[in-house]
């Protein structure tokens, strides 16, 4: 039964990502600097970018994970009392030639109005979403999310974004293009080929380190709550996500061989490992590994928050 009319607005949040569709639902507050209580956290691996958007298509299996997961959105929203929605997607909808028609069957069975942003839009929320959960101070820091169609560097502190930029080399496209084997392994020409990769592509992130040299990298959600769950041990769930997480370099690099020595079963069974992410996250620790060499860093931080949070303290604000 979904619950009784309440007095206060009921919020509910989409994030679209291309590995990842979150639903966020609060209650937002009725007094100044009161914090928005949280009814709901979930988030369901939908694989939008799977066998399809290194052509730029979000394939037939994906579309209708998709539809089912927004009809599932749908009924928590109800459930929850939740009378006001934003629903945002980025990269797999961004530039898939058939993102437009999900947008539109989205609507028609769930009338939920999925708003598509650009790159750098995704980079500023995302920005404002880690701010609420690692305080930035007045030092500059490197933020990365790595989406699976998109990864988004942010240069910033509490106050200001330096340099922002959002490239279309996610975890999904780096696994489409150099990891390719079906035994799940990463071979060695193929991790040098991705290396060489990232220093064609990421050239203005290294001029951009250079002029705005950051203290630590914030890693938000995704692929860095994962070794931040290996760090751990452990699979955390949803609602024991602690917004702010320190991963030790030496962690993440312990983690990093293990990953590069496995092949796909053994990946699914370390501690900490979402399956959905054992191939993944290779790549993606390839990337964070190649960001930490040009960076110089020797700290980590991982954000639980990004892209939703962000939407919902620009609404607060």
């Amino acid at each position: 039964m979904p619950q009784a009319p309440s007095t206060k607005l009921r919020l509910a949040l989409i994030d679209m990502g291309t590995n990842t569709f979150h639903l966020l639902i609060v209650e937002m507050p009725t007094a100044p600097g009161d914090k928005p209580l949280v009814l709901l956290r979930t988030k369901v691996g939908v694989r939008l970018g799977e066998g399809g958007i290194s052509q730029g298509l979000i394939a037939p299996a994906a579309y209708d994970r998709a539809l089912h997961t927004l009809l599932g959105f749908r009924e928590e929203i109800e459930l929850h009392g939740a009378t006001e929605v934003r629903a945002t997607a980025t990269s797999a909808m961004r530039v898939t030639k058939n993102g437009p028609d999900l947008v539109r069957d989205i609507f028609e069975q769930t009338g939920i109005q999925v708003n598509v942003i650009p790159g750098e839009r995704e980079a500023e929320l995302i920005c404002e979403g880690v701010r609420q959960a690692v305080p930035l101070g007045d030092d500059t820091h490197l933020i990365m999310d790595i989406g699976g169609g998109s990864v988004e560097f942010i240069l910033a502190n509490q106050h200001r974004i330096f340099w922002k930029q959002s490239f279309e080399i996610g975890a999904q496209r780096l696994l489409d293009q150099f990891f390719p084997d079906p035994s799940g392994v990463l071979p060695a020409a193929a991790l040098e080929a991705e290396q060489r990769y990232l220093g064609t592509v990421l050239t203005p992130l290294a001029e951009a380190l250079h002029r705005y040299p950051p203290v630590s990298l914030i890693g938000a959600s995704g692929s860095f709550d994962s070794l931040a769950d290996m760090q751990l041990g452990y699979l955390r769930p949803e609602a024991e996500l602690t917004p702010c997480t320190e991963l030790t370099v030496e962690s993440f690099q312990a983690s990093y061989r293990h990953l590069l020595s496995g092949n796909h079963e053994q990946r699914k069974a370390l501690p900490g490992i979402l399956p959905m992410r054992a191939d993944m996250l290779v790549v993606a620790s390839v990337l964070i590994d190649y960001v930490l060499g040009i960076s110089g860093i020797s700290r980590i931080r991982t954000s639980a928050y990004a892209l939703k949070e962000g939407v919902l303290a620009e609404m607060l604000a």
